[in-house]
């Protein structure tokens, strides 16, 4: 787990804790993501097997070598840029660059095109949305009967792309510059896990499909695949960085957000706007009271609370301004027992972290409930 940033001014995701399931620039993506003030929880779903020890990119290259395809499709910076390098450990790099220099480049997007170039190359196409549905459909209606197309695989399925090239007639070649495979210590994949269950994060942020399939492989091994997809559909927001990495889990009939740009930092300023608008916000004891993942703005200042009373302060805000009894907020309380003394500690330690005691009240003999303010009372009575 990364340690939060502490600072004055909090950001826009204070209070919200964002699982990463990233292997490869899963810093980056943390960084991001603590500068906006979450927590974050780093749980690898997958590791990468280190290109020059995959004997099936070096099979690949060596066919490509001795019979140098028609069209190359570039699909990773990345992948690219992996793929010259372990050819070059090989001592096949500048056979390789030599054969790819006389055939038609399409380049997925701009770090690909700065890729290909950087080695030497140019590229003849690049789409400008970034789509491979766009390149295969480029290459379509161009018509490839007859044509042999390396593909530059990058760890994931790509749905349909090398099958319609197959069916359009094409001999398409397969380079698979780096693989997938599951990491080797599954326990932060499990804590990932126990904690969507638990509900513990407010969000989990996947960059590419196969990340997104084996979370839900090691949910199914453990049991947990309809919890965590309970969890998933409706308390824990699943935030894909693009369609592709989204199809495992729109699969199992799960919707999730994507930013219009399929990029770390949209990704992010997409949580900075989602997070907040889902959290609740009431008007209690003349104050606004806002309930976050693991913490609650009072006025806007950032109040860390700990996970029992996060749980009583959920079951008060369920019926706001009503009266909890202590044995419903007994049953709220993560392995609490059948002691109601453990309501009236964790209560006692809701308010000390709240720092504005007024916001609980003690209704003697029946509960407890949240200061709502008269004039709002209406408006929450059938909540």
């Amino acid at each position: 787990m990364y340690e939060e940033e502490q600072r004055p001014d909090h950001g826009p995701l204070a209070g919200f804790t964002v699982g990463v399931t990233a292997a490869r620039r899963a810093d980056e993506l943390g960084v991001l993501l603590q500068r906006r003030g979450a927590a974050v929880l780093h749980a690898p779903a997958l590791r990468i097997v280190p290109l020059a020890d995959d004997s099936e990119l070096l099979a690949a290259t060596k066919d490509i070598v001795q019979q140098a395809p028609d069209i190359v499709v570039a699909t990773t910076a990345i992948g690219f840029r992996g793929w010259v390098e372990a050819a070059d450990g090989w001592a096949l790099g500048e056979d390789l660059l030599s054969r790819l220099g006389g055939v038609r480049i399409l380049a997925r997007g701009p770090k690909v095109k700065g890729a290909v170039r950087a080695a030497g190359l140019t590229e003849e196409w690049s789409p400008s949305s970034e789509s491979m549905a766009e390149v295969l459909d480029r290459l379509l209606e161009e018509g490839v009967e007859g044509q042999r197309i390396a593909i530059q695989l990058h760890g994931e399925p790509l749905p349909g792309f090398v099958e319609a090239l197959r069916e359009g007639g094409a001999e398409v070649v397969g380079v698979p510059v780096y693989r997938w495979m599951p990491p080797e210590d599954l326990g932060p994949v499990d804590r990932l896990l126990d904690a969507t269950v638990a509900r513990g994060l407010d969000a989990v942020t996947f960059t590419s499909a196969p990340a997104a399939a084996s979370l839900l492989s090691r949910a199914e091994e453990r049991g947990l695949l309809p919890e965590v997809l309970a969890a998933l559909s409706h308390d824990v927001v699943p935030a894909c960085v693009g369609p592709v990495t989204a199809l495992p889990l729109q699969s199992r009939g799960i919707d999730t957000i994507q930013p219009e740009r399929f990029r770390l930092g949209p990704l992010v300023q997409l949580l900075c706007q989602e997070l907040p608008g889902r959290a609740r916000a009431l008007p209690i004891a003349g104050h606004r009271v806002e309930i976050r993942g693991h913490a609650v703005l009072v006025d806007g200042a950032l109040k860390p609370v700990p996970p029992a009373g996060m749980s009583l302060l959920r079951a008060l805000s369920r019926r706001p301004g009503w009266v909890v009894a202590r044995a419903e907020l007994l049953r709220a309380l993560p392995g609490s027992g059948r002691d109601e003394h453990a309501v009236e500690t964790a209560m006692a330690r809701l308010r000390t972290a709240l720092g504005t005691p007024k916001l609980i009240q003690t209704v003697v003999k029946r509960g407890y409930r949240l200061a709502l303010d008269p004039a709002t009372e209406t408006k929450y009575a059938d909540t």
